[in-house]
C-alpha cells in the first residue's frame, strides 16, 4: 500500500529534486552577504551543474571538467567548452577558423534547418548571472544578401566574449522544469553561467596564464601536372585524339607545360599555413567584508589561426560589487565589457560574396609560392577592420525579511559591430571596392520578483514565488557598399557620393550610381508574469508547479498572448525507503512535464500581408524603389502573411533517474525525454497569382525523443602515495520526426531538401547510384524509349541512377531520403588520473549516426561544368591545389554528360561521417604542499601542459568529419581545426 501511494503521489505531485544528488529542498541560511534573489528552491530538474572545487582530482559525473579545469582548454567560444561535455548539447563547429560562428542544439532539432533563419531560431538562450543573452546577430541581413555564406558585418561568434577565468558554475537546462522561470526564449534550453563572486572575507588575488601554439596541418600540394594527369584520363575515355569538340576549350592554364606558375613548384602552402602563438592572460582581484565587497577582473586572449593569417583577440574586463547597508537591504551591481577583433580569412568566395561581384575566373590563383605572394601583396593597400563591442551589466537591489524577499532588477545586454572593408583595383579587375557595416543587438530588462520561504515545520517546507519581467529588444544595422573609387588612397569619406554636403571636404570617392545604401530595425517587446509554488514533505517527496503568461509585439494582435504550466515531480526513494542502506548512496527519481510558448524572431509575422522585391538589373539585392521612389514588382520577396497565426509552443516530458552507491564512488544518472513543437511556421508555395511564391502557415509540428546517460566512477582511490583514476562516460542519443506539416500536407519540396511526414527532419534527399553504363545497350528502355533524366537520354559514361518507380526517368520522384545530416549519438569519455601532487587528464568526444555529403570530391569530378564560368561555383581557394579525398572510390563518368553525372544531390557521394577525437591530453602538478610546507603567502600555485584535438578516427574520406556546413555537406571551405600545445600556471594569492 505504501508503494502504491508513493506511486500516485509522484505521477500527481512531486517535484524534481534536482541534478546534485542530494537531498531535496536543502537551503542555507545565511545572514551574510548574499544574493537572495538567486535563492530557488523550486529543485529544478535535470540541471547540469559543472562546479566542482578541483581541477583534476575529480570528474563530475556529468562528464564535464569544472570551470578552472575548462580554463585549461584554449578554447575561442563558450561552444567550445561545452563540446562533448555536457548531456543532451550537440555543438556544430564547422570551421577552426577562430572567431566564426558556431551552433549548439539542445536535444535534438526543434526545426528542419534549412537557412541562417532556421538556425538561429534553432539556438539555446544562453543566460549570464541572471541576464539573457544576445548570443547570435539577428539574421535579417541576409535578406539583402546575393550570397549567404557569413551575415555581413563582423559575423564574430558573440559567445566568444566568455572567459572562463570568470566563470564559477555552468548549467545545462534541458527541460521545462528548469528552464521554463527564463519564458519563451529558453524554448530550446538554457545554458545557465554564473561568474564568480566577491570574497566576503580578507582580499584575495588570482594570476591565470597559458601561452601556446597551434601546429600548421600537414598537407600535399599538387601542381597543373597532377590536375592535368586527373583530367587526362576523361579526355582519353571520351574522346578522340584528347578532345571532346570544337566548343570545348582546354583551360589556359593547364595547356601549357612549360608555365612555371601552375607546373612549377607547388609550394604556396609556406604563404598560406603558418604555426602561430597563442595566449591566455587574466588577474582578478576580490575582497571586503559580510557587508560591503567586490570583485574585478581583467583579460586578454589571443588566439591565431593555422591559415591565412586568421585569428581573433579578446579584451574584457568585469567588475561586481554587493552592499548591505542594512541586515535586510543588499544592493548589487555588476558590468561586463568585451572587445573582440576578428582578423578574417582571405578566401576567394568570402571576398566575392562580400563584394557581389565575380570578376573573370578563367585562370585560378597558381600555386607557385612566389605568384601567390605577389597575390597577397596587392592586400597592402587594403584594410578589413572587424571588431565587436559587448557589455552586459545589472542593478539589483534585494529586500530581505527572513521569509519574504523581494528583488527588483534592471539588466541590459548590448553589442555593437563594426566592419570597414577596402579592396583596391588590383584586386578586382581595375574597380575599387568599399563598404562599411555598422549594427547592434540590445536588451533591457526590468523584472521584479517576490518569493515567501516557509518552514511549515520539521517536515513540511513552502516556497512560493511571483515574478513580473519587462523585457524590449531592437536589432539595427547601417550598411552600404560601392565600387569604382576615383583612386585607391583615398581612405576617409569612402562611402559619401554627396558633393553638395556641406561636411563633405572631398572629391566624390564612388560614383553615386555605384554606391548602395541599406539600413533596417526590428524590435521585440515581451512581457510575463509567472507565479511558482514548491511544496516539500520530509526531504523525500517534492512537487512544485509553474505557470506563465507572456505577450509578445512579434504575436499577431489577436494571438498577444500564450499561457503555459509546468509540473515536476520528484521522490527521494534514498531517504524514504532505504534510510538505513550503507550501499546506496542517493537514488533519486524525476518526473515532468510541461508546456513552453515559443517566441517569432520576426516582427513581419505579426503585421499581416506585406510586400517586399527587388529591383535591380545588376542581380544584387537593393531596396524596393527606383530613384528614390518606393515601387512595388512581382514577385514579392517574403511571401504572404496571414492573420490567425498563433503561438508556436513546445510540449515536453521527462523522466529521470539519479542514483550513486558505496559512498558515491560510483554514480549514474538517466534522463529519457519527449519533447514536441507544435504550430510553428514554414512557407508554402501559393498565392502566385498575387504576386507571391510563398506564403506562411501555421502547423508545421516536430518530435525529438531520446536518453541521455551519464556515468561516472572513481575506480581508483586517490591517496598521496596511490594512483587515483576517476573516469565519466557521457552519452546523448536523439531521434526526431516530422510529424505535420501546415494545411495537411504530407510532404513538401523546399530547396534541396524534401520534408516528409513520418521521416526525421535532417534527412539528404539523393538519387541513388548503382554504378556506370559502360555501353548503350546496358540502359533501359520502354517502348522503344530510352531511359532519360529530366528529358535528356542517358548515353553510355552516364550514371545508373535507379528509377525507383519504374516509369523511364530519372527524376525528383527517384530521389530518395537516407542518412542523417546530425548525429544521432553525441558525448564523451573523460578520465582523470593522480599521482600525489600530479594530475592527468585525458578527454574524447565522439558523433556517431551522421552522414556527410562530401561537395568538394563533386566539385572535383564535375570540373567541367565549373571551369570558367562567372559563378561561384567556379571559384577556386588556393587550397585547389592541395591533395585531399580518395579519387579512387569514384567511376570515370562522361563529364561532358548533359546529365551532369557528378553532381552532389546522390548517394555517390554520400560517406558515413562518425568519429571518434582525442581531444585533450593535460599534465599537471600542484605546488600547494611546497608552499605550506615553507608558510608561503601564495596559496596555490598549479602548473600545466596540455594538448588538443591530437587525433581522429573515422572512415570518412575527407579532410575531418566536422568540417560541414548545417545542410551536411562539406565544400572543402572550413578551416581545419588545429592541433594546439599550451603551457599554463594558475596562481592564487
Amino acid at each position: 500500500m505504501r508503494i502504491l501511494l508513493v506511486t500516485v503521489s509522484l505521477l500527481l505531485a512531486l517535484c524534481s529534486n534536482g541534478f546534485a544528488l542530494m537531498p531535496a529542498m536543502v537551503i542555507q541560511q545565511d545572514t551574510t552577504l548574499q544574493d537572495t534573489s538567486a535563492r530557488d528552491t523550486s529543485l529544478q530538474a535535470n540541471e547540469f551543474d559543472i562546479g566542482r572545487d578541483s581541477i583534476f582530482t575529480d570528474v563530475p559525473l556529468e562528464g564535464v571538467l569544472n570551470p578552472r579545469a575548462l580554463s585549461i582548454f584554449p578554447a575561442v567560444s563558450l561552444q567550445q567548452y561545452i563540446k562533448g561535455n555536457a548531456p543532451g548539447v550537440h555543438v556544430h563547429e564547422s570551421s577552426g577558423e577562430p572567431g566564426v560562428v558556431q551552433s549548439m542544439f539542445i536535444r535534438g532539432l526543434s526545426v528542419p534547418v534549412l537557412s541562417h533563419r532556421d538556425l538561429y531560431d534553432a539556438q539555446p538562450l544562453v543566460v549570464v548571472d541572471g541576464i539573457p543573452l544576445i548570443s547570435n546577430d539577428h539574421p535579417f541581413a541576409f535578406d539583402i544578401q546575393q550570397y549567404r555564406f557569413d551575415r555581413i558585418g563582423p559575423a564574430t561568434n558573440l559567445l566568444a566574449s566568455v572567459d572562463m577565468n570568470n566563470i564559477e558554475s555552468v548549467r545545462v537546462l534541458r527541460d521545462l522544469a528548469s528552464a521554463a522561470k527564463y519564458g519563451p526564449k529558453a524554448a530550446n534550453g538554457v545554458i545557465e553561467i554564473t561568474t564568480k563572486q566577491p570574497e566576503k572575507k580578507s582580499k584575495k588575488i588570482s594570476f591565470n596564464s597559458y601561452f601556446g601554439m597551434v601546429q600548421r596541418p600537414t598537407v600535399t600540394t599538387i601542381n597543373g601536372s597532377y590536375e592535368n594527369d586527373f583530367r587526362r584520363q576523361f579526355y582519353n575515355k571520351y574522346t578522340t585524339n584528347g578532345r571532346y569538340n570544337d566548343d570545348d576549350v582546354y583551360p589556359i592554364y593547364l595547356s601549357d607545360s612549360l608555365n612555371s606558375s601552375y607546373y612549377g613548384p607547388s609550394d604556396w602552402s609556406d604563404s598560406y599555413y603558418q604555426n602561430n602563438l597563442i595566449h591566455g592572460i587574466s588577474a582578478d582581484i576580490s575582497g571586503g567584508s559580510e557587508r560591503a565587497n567586490f570583485r574585478f577582473s581583467v583579460g586578454n586572449m589571443s588566439n591565431k589561426g593555422i591559415a591565412d593569417n586568421t585569428g581573433l583577440n579578446r579584451y574584457s574586463a568585469m567588475f561586481a560589487i554587493n552592499m548591505k547597508p542594512l541586515k535586510w537591504l543588499m544592493f548589487s551591481a555588476m558590468v561586463n565589457g568585451n572587445r573582440l577583433e576578428r582578423h578574417r580569412n582571405k578566401n576567394l568566395r568570402d571576398r566575392f560574396a562580400q563584394m557581389n561581384y565575380l570578376p573573370d575566373l578563367s585562370s585560378p590563383l597558381a600555386p607557385n609560392d612566389e605568384v601567390y605572394s605577389g597575390y597577397l601583396d596587392k592586400f597592402e593597400n587594403s584594410f578589413d577592420d572587424n571588431f565587436t563591442n559587448l557589455i552586459q551589466g545589472n542593478a539589483k537591489l534585494v529586500v530581505d525579511l527572513d521569509r519574504l524577499s523581494f528583488t527588483t532588477r534592471l539588466a541590459v545586454d548590448y553589442n555593437e559591430g563594426y566592419r570597414d572593408l577596402f579592396y583596391p583595383r588590383p584586386l578586382l579587375e581595375e574597380n575599387s571596392y568599399a563598404s562599411n557595416y555598422y549594427g547592434f543587438n540590445q536588451r533591457l530588462i526590468f523584472d521584479n520578483t517576490l518569493t515567501y520561504d516557509w518552514d511549515i515545520d520539521d517536515r513540511n517546507r513552502l516556497y512560493l514565488e511571483g515574478s513580473a519581467i519587462l523585457e524590449w529588444d531592437a536589432h539595427k544595422y547601417n550598411y552600404a557598399y560601392a565600387y569604382k573609387g576615383v583612386n585607391d588612397f583615398i581612405k576617409l569619406n569612402l562611402l559619401e557620393s554627396d558633393p553638395y554636403n556641406p561636411n563633405y571636404l572631398i572629391p566624390t570617392a564612388f560614383p553615386r550610381e555605384l554606391v548602395y545604401k541599406f539600413l533596417d530595425r526590428t524590435k521585440r517587446n515581451l512581457v510575463s508574469f509567472y507565479g511558482r509554488a514548491s511544496y516539500n514533505f520530509d526531504s523525500k517527496y517534492t512537487v512544485s508547479f509553474l505557470l506563465r503568461s507572456d505577450g509578445s509585439s512579434n504575436a499577431q494582435p489577436t494571438e498577444r498572448w500564450f499561457i503555459s504550466p509546468t509540473l515536476a515531480l520528484g521522490w527521494n526513494v534514498k531517504n524514504d525507503l532505504m534510510a538505513g542502506n550503507t550501499v546506496w548512496s542517493n537514488l533519486n527519481l524525476r518526473l515532468n512535464a510541461g508546456r513552453l510558448g515559443k517566441l517569432n524572431s520576426f516582427d513581419n509575422y505579426s503585421q499581416g500581408p506585406q510586400y517586399t522585391a527587388e529591383l535591380s538589373y545588376t542581380g544584387n539585392k537593393i531596396n524596393p524603389g527606383y530613384n528614390g521612389l518606393a515601387v512595388l514588382t512581382r514577385p514579392y520577396d517574403f511571401g504572404w502573411v496571414g492573420y490567425g497565426i498563433p503561438w508556436a509552443y513546445t510540449d515536453q516530458v521527462n523522466v529521470g533517474v539519479d542514483a550513486s552507491w558505496i559512498n558515491d564512488r560510483y554514480r549514474m544518472s538517466v534522463d529519457a525525454y519527449y519533447k514536441e513543437d507544435k504550430n510553428q511556421m514554414l512557407g508554402i508555395p501559393s498565392f502566385a497569382e498575387f504576386g507571391y511564391t510563398q506564403s506562411y502557415h501555421p502547423g508545421m509540428d516536430v518530435r525529438n525523443m531520446g536518453v541521455e546517460l551519464m556515468l561516472g566512477a572513481d575506480v581508483l582511490a586517490h591517496n598521496d602515495k596511490t594512483v587515483g583514476w576517476t573516469t565519466s562516460l557521457l552519452m546523448n542519443y536523439n531521434q526526431n520526426q516530422l510529424t505535420a506539416l501546415p494545411n495537411g500536407l504530407d510532404e513538401i519540396v523546399i530547396g534541396d531538401r524534401l520534408l516528409r511526414v513520418g521521416e526525421a527532419v535532417d534527412r539528404f534527399w539523393l538519387y541513388t547510384n548503382n554504378g556506370i553504363y559502360e555501353s548503350d545497350a546496358e540502359i533501359p528502355e520502354q517502348d522503344g524509349t530510352r531511359l532519360s533524366y529530366n528529358g535528356n537520354e542517358m548515353h553510355a559514361g552516364d550514371p545508373k541512377w535507379a528509377d525507383l518507380n519504374n516509369d523511364n526517368q530519372i527524376n525528383d520522384a527517384d530521389k530518395t531520403l537516407m542518412g542523417n545530416i546530425f548525429p544521432k549519438v553525441t558525448g564523451g569519455f573523460n578520465n582523470a588520473f593522480t599521482y600525489q601532487d600530479w594530475s592527468l587528464g585525458v578527454d574524447f568526444y565522439f558523433n556517431l549516426g551522421r552522414n556527410i555529403v562530401n561537395q568538394e570530391m563533386s566539385n572535383r569530378f564535375n570540373f567541367i561544368n565549373r571551369e570558367g564560368n562567372i559563378e561561384m561555383s567556379s571559384v577556386k581557394e588556393i587550397t585547389y591545389w592541395e591533395e585531399r579525398g580518395d579519387y579512387s572510390q569514384y567511376p570515370l563518368y562522361n563529364p561532358w554528360s548533359s546529365v551532369i553525372p557528378y553532381r552532389a544531390e546522390q548517394d555517390l557521394f554520400l560517406e558515413n561521417g562518425s568519429f571518434l577525437k582525442l581531444r585533450t591530453v593535460s599534465l599537471g602538478y600542484d605546488l600547494s604542499s611546497i608552499l605550506k610546507s615553507r608558510r608561503s603567502s601564495i596559496n596555490r600555485i598549479y602548473v600545466y601542459g596540455s594538448a588538443h584535438n591530437l587525433l581522429t578516427i573515422s572512415s570518412y574520406s575527407g579532410r575531418d568529419p566536422e568540417l560541414v556546413n548545417f545542410t551536411g555537406y562539406d565544400t572543402g571551405y572550413g578551416m581545419a581545426i588545429p592541433t594546439t600545445y599550451t603551457i599554463g600556471v594558475k596562481v592564487d594569492l
